[in-house]
């Protein structure tokens, strides 16, 4: 609904623009960026598991993560895919809610890192922000109300506990560095999406504007991005001179080349569909490591 009425203002000009701008340059760029960027968070999973005492071999790894990038783009809500490996790893080990803490805590570490950095980035450019008048404090007053309500109930208070437990057990250095490099790499992608429909403007002013859009489009109310991240970007995009068009049209092909880039994951869902070779999830408990992997990567 809200990529529709981000149209409908701006007219469906810059939607097809951005369409049309997606090349086979671009397309190559997204599946390799996709490779590396799908190869740090499966490492940086694998690294979280193991410290919780999860054996995890890297290959079936990523797989999975492929296979959980694509239900992301694809379902609603944006977190279907991760849900479905979280599950299927615990089966194979033994241990569903010590797997679902493990991605938890992974996906959070990026989390963590994107909101440290954007903090930094847009720190830069306070007009992005501005333009958008988030009532912040209604934001956190609704987000104080949340927590209190969540840690009124002992059952939830004494999930988090354990949460937060396996946290500090399962993150490192190493495990925030892979996130970084993610980062770099979704917003690689960002920037090429950029340059495809033409903005020219330097890197290190579009830089706050592409941070701000992965904030946006982080928001579970959407399919594969598309909507929050349309609108962010129109608005930040018109905020600092670029245009909302070409906000939009950047936006639209970051989205396209999201998909590309997960379509490696459509292929492993297909295979294990089909019945070939389906070993990958027995793989991922049947490692070699009987022990928790070191902190640092080597």
């Amino acid at each position: 609904m809200l990529l529709g009425v981000v149209v409908w203002r701006l007219g469906a000009g810059p939607f097809l623009d951005g369409l049309r701008a997606v090349d086979l340059p671009a397309i190559a760029a997204a599946l390799a960026i996709g490779a590396a960027t799908t190869v740090c968070g499966a490492w940086r999973w694998a690294l979280v598991s193991r410290r919780l005492g999860m054996p995890m071999r890297l290959r079936p790894a990523v797989a999975d993560c492929y296979q959980a990038l694509f239900l992301n783009t694809v379902l609603p809500a944006g977190v279907l895919g991760d849900v479905g490996r979280a599950v299927a790893h615990g089966r194979a080990t033994g241990d569903v809610g010590r797997s679902a803490r493990a991605v938890v805590i992974e996906k959070s570490a990026g989390q963590i890192v994107l909101v440290l950095v954007g903090v930094a980035v847009l720190a830069v450019e306070p007009a992005v922000l501005q333009v958008l008048h988030i009532p912040w404090a209604l934001v956190l007053g609704a987000g104080g109300l949340g927590v209190g309500l969540v840690l009124a109930v002992r059952r939830v208070r004494s999930a988090l506990g354990t949460l937060l437990r396996d946290a500090v057990r399962g993150t490192s250095p190493a495990v925030l560095g892979l996130s970084l490099l993610a980062l770099v790499g979704y917003l690689g992608l960002f920037l090429v999406a950029a340059r495809a429909v033409g903005v020219s403007a330097p890197t290190v002013e579009v830089l706050p504007l592409l941070v701000l859009a992965l904030f946006v489009m982080g928001l579970p109310v959407n399919v594969g991005g598309f909507g929050p991240r349309e609108a962010a970007a129109a608005l930040a995009f018109g905020a600092v001179g670029l245009g909302a068009a070409q906000g939009l049209s950047t936006a639209v092909v970051y989205g396209v080349l999201t998909l590309v880039s997960t379509l490696p994951g459509a292929l492993v869902l297909l295979r294990r569909r089909s019945g070939l070779p389906g070993r990958a999830q027995v793989a991922l408990a049947s490692s070699t490591m009987t022990s928790p992997a070191p902190s640092s990567v080597t």
